[in-house]
C-alpha cells in the first residue's frame, strides 16, 4: 500500500499547487471584469476580447480546480441520507461512487472532449464574435482539468481503501489526508 500512498502523495501534491497557482487568476477576472465595466460605462466604449479573457478565466478556474475541489472535500455532496450511515458504510459510497460515477464521466468527457480540441488547434478556430479570441487554448483546458479530476479520483480511492485497510487514519467526514511518501501517515 506504501507506492500507493506515495501515488496519492504525488497527485495531492499537483492538485494543490494547481489549486494554490490558479485561485489567483479569480482576483485577476474581478479586476478584467471591473475595468471592462468601467470603461464600458465610462467611454462607451466595450471589446469582445476583454470579455472573452474573462471567460476564459472562469473556465480556467472552474475546470483546473476541480481536483483541487475534490482534494479539498470542497465538491458538492447530498449527505442527507449519507451523512446518517456509518462511516465505514460512507466510504464505501464513496468508493463505489468514483468507480462507477466519476471514473466512467472523467473518462467520457475526455474522451469527447480531445477531438474538439484537436479540431479547434488545427483549425485555429477563432471566436465567431468580432475582436474575439483563438479558441484551442480554451478548448484544451477540458480534457486537462478533467484529467486532474481523474488523477484526484485515482488519490481519493487509495486514501478510501487506505483507510479502511487501516494503513491510514480516518480523518472524518470533512477532512482530506495529507500523508508523506515515506511513512504513508497522515500528517
Amino acid at each position: 500500500m506504501k507506492p500507493l500512498l506515495s501515488l496519492s502523495a504525488l497527485i495531492d501534491q499537483i492538485n494543490e499547487r494547481v489549486g494554490q497557482a490558479v485561485k489567483w487568476l479569480i482576483l485577476l477576472m474581478v479586476i478584467i471584469s471591473s475595468l471592462n465595466a468601467s470603461v464600458r460605462y465610462a467611454f462607451n466604449y466595450s471589446s469582445n476580447a476583454w470579455l472573452e479573457v474573462q471567460w476564459y478565466l472562469f473556465a480556467t478556474v472552474f475546470l483546473l480546480c476541480a481536483g483541487y475541489t475534490l482534494l479539498r472535500n470542497e465538491h458538492i455532496r447530498i449527505d442527507v441520507v449519507c451523512g446518517r450511515l456509518a462511516r465505514p458504510t460512507q466510504i464505501w459510497i464513496d468508493i463505489l461512487g468514483t468507480i462507477f460515477f466519476l471514473f466512467p464521466m472523467v473518462i467520457l468527457i475526455m474522451t469527447l472532449a480531445w477531438p474538439m480540441f484537436m479540431k479547434s488547434f488545427t483549425h485555429l478556430e477563432m471566436s465567431g464574435d468580432a475582436g474575439g479570441l483563438i479558441r484551442w487554448p480554451v478548448k484544451l483546458l477540458i480534457p486537462v482539468g478533467f484529467f486532474l479530476l481523474l488523477l484526484q479520483g485515482i488519490s481519493e480511492l487509495i486514501k478510501k481503501i487506505a483507510i479502511l485497510t487501516g494503513d491510514i487514519p480516518d480523518p472524518g467526514e470533512h477532512g482530506h489526508h495529507h500523508h508523506t511518501a515515506a511513512d504513508g501517515e497522515a500528517a
